[in-house]
């Protein structure tokens, strides 16, 4: 998405899965860093099917010989992917892991793998797990060294500044954030 803004794509408010892309636009100027918040936080999980028999409970079991496929975002181009990639990293399992691999363009893609039992787990976020509790479960929730949280900001391109800035407010305000946490989204 921030790359279609940076391209020219009409956007009054850019919000991010992660600060990786949110400082990106900021670098490209296409958001106005004044207007920066942090708006919600998520959790990266493990998921595996609902029906998997494979008893995965840590992310050091992605590494035995039984478990084939596994699919996360693509780090380069995917919040949950970099997420993914730093906390495996951290515990010496990116290499393993990645050897078994199965990149997704977004996170939504690596749920349906998993939801249809392409692979035998995946990385997403908690708020995605959630939306298929008949087809997926959480194996395990995932440490990561940097919060899961969720910037938002006004673009540079806005022509309904006014607009722009009070849905960044409501999005921020009581209300908004409980319409976040209906969807499993917590406070940053």
């Amino acid at each position: 998405l921030m790359q279609q803004i940076v391209k020219g794509a009409p956007a009054d408010v850019f919000a991010s899965a992660d600060q990786t892309a949110m400082d990106k636009a900021e670098a490209e100027k296409v958001v106005q860093p004044a207007s920066r918040k942090d708006f919600a936080a998520n959790q990266v999980v493990l998921i595996v099917p609902q029906d998997s028999k494979l008893g995965i409970g840590s992310l050091k079991d992605l590494t035995r010989a039984d478990v084939k496929r596994v699919a996360y975002g693509n780090p380069s181009s995917v919040p949950v992917g970099r997420y993914t990639k730093g906390a495996l990293e951290a515990e010496g399992l990116w290499d393993a892991v990645a050897a078994k691999g199965v990149p997704a363009q977004n996170v939504r893609q690596s749920l349906d793998y998993v939801a249809r039992g392409e692979v035998d787990a995946g990385f997403v976020f908690a708020t995605d797990a959630a939306i298929m509790p008949e087809k997926v479960k959480v194996a395990v929730r995932v440490p990561n060294r940097t919060p899961v949280t969720y910037p938002i900001a006004v673009t540079t391109q806005t022509k309904q500044a006014q607009q722009a800035n009070s849905f960044v407010q409501y999005v921020l305000s009581a209300e908004g954030q409980a319409v976040l946490a209906k969807f499993g989204f917590q406070k940053p």
